[in-house]
């Protein structure tokens, strides 16, 4: 009984957005320019700008000057094509948010194209452009990864070896330290949202719910992004979130992600098990942080556990874990 009553003190909550973020009272403006402005030296393949980031001139393309080749994905209000440029024949992915599409996504679609703009990395998906289509759809023009996501990879095969996975650590870690140097906070790193191509280059994606932090210590822990693999202090602040460090967030969401990969499945729960949003609560806030099965190395057990710490002041940063024996020794051909 005495545990009954200690567990009915925690303070758990969801902190909902304010009035105005969810749902805008006027109409969200639209990009300023009906077309969009594309590098020029644009490769023809889909990996092409992951190693080299070069100053060019550019030229502008409209809509009507893309092919679409096939339906990538569905979901957020939109649709993501594999489009061809007719002209040059290079291959874009072109995410299309519709325009009577509900006006949370369209702010979301709004807010993936300011952060995409002013981001340059080889570890983080490239903005080619933007378009304003007929209709009031607004098209975001990306570089193609021929893979697909990690979340796909992983459905056509078993698992990944842990070779596999310190390559791939280090490229996210490489992602997060430059957009955690710009104060960019990505709340929503999973599987689906970090994209592969066929020479194993990771990238980071989908920044609909990311946050730009305009000031250092601006809090940053509304109840935005996917449940599964949110950390302790999103649901509950007042218990984890001591001293609280947004970026933390992004930390154990990387260390779940390499988990599921190693392992097949969902780290909190058995093979085969959906998730539900009550049981994820309580997996996440009441008990201990999932351990990777036997058979894994001392060196990738420690670094999952410098990702998933409890206490959002005791997890390692991204420039830290860059330096964990688990990565360090890991070459990229990206620099």
């Amino acid at each position: 009984m005495a545990l009954v009553r200690e567990r009915r003190q925690l303070n758990l909550r969801l902190p909902l957005p304010e009035p105005s973020e969810r749902r805008p009272r006027f109409p969200l403006p639209l990009p300023p320019s009906s077309v969009s402005t594309v590098n020029s030296t644009a490769n023809t393949t889909a990996a092409a700008s992951t190693t080299t980031t070069t100053t060019t001139t550019t030229t502008t393309i409209s809509i009507s000057e893309l092919e679409k080749i096939k339906v990538l994905g569905h979901g957020n209000g939109g649709t993501v094509y594999k489009v061809r440029h007719k002209r040059t024949s290079a291959i874009y992915a072109l995410k299309v948010v519709h325009g009577d599409s509900d006006p949370e996504i369209r702010r979301q679609i709004l807010r993936e194209i300011s952060i995409l703009r002013r981001t340059d990395s080889p570890y983080v998906i490239k903005c080619q452009g933007v378009i304003d289509m007929p209709g009031g759809d607004i098209g975001i023009l990306m570089e193609y990864m021929d893979a697909g996501t990690l979340e796909s990879l992983l459905k056509s095969q078993t698992t990944f070896s842990e070779l596999c996975l310190a390559k791939i650590a280090k490229q996210v870690l490489c992602g997060l330290d430059y957009l955690h140097n710009h104060k960019i906070i990505h709340r929503d790193l999973k599987p689906s949202n970090l994209l592969v191509n066929r020479e194993m280059e990771v990238k980071i994606a989908d920044f609909g719910v990311s946050k730009i932090m305009c000031r250092t210590l601006d809090p940053c822990n509304s109840y935005v992004g996917t449940c599964a693999y949110m950390s302790p202090e999103r649901f509950d602040p007042d218990t984890y979130g001591v001293n609280y460090n947004g970026y933390a967030a992004d930390i154990w969401s990387l260390g779940l992600t390499l988990m599921e990969l190693y392992m097949g499945h969902f780290p909190f729960l058995p093979p085969g098990q959906r998730p539900d949003w009550a049981t994820l609560m309580c997996a996440i806030c009441f008990g201990e942080p999932p351990s990777l099965p036997e058979g894994a190395s001392e060196k990738f057990k420690d670094f999952i556990e410098c990702c998933l710490q409890k206490e959002s002041s005791k997890r390692w940063s991204a420039q830290q874990l860059l330096q964990h024996p688990f990565v360090r020794s890991i070459n990229l051909k990206s620099t």
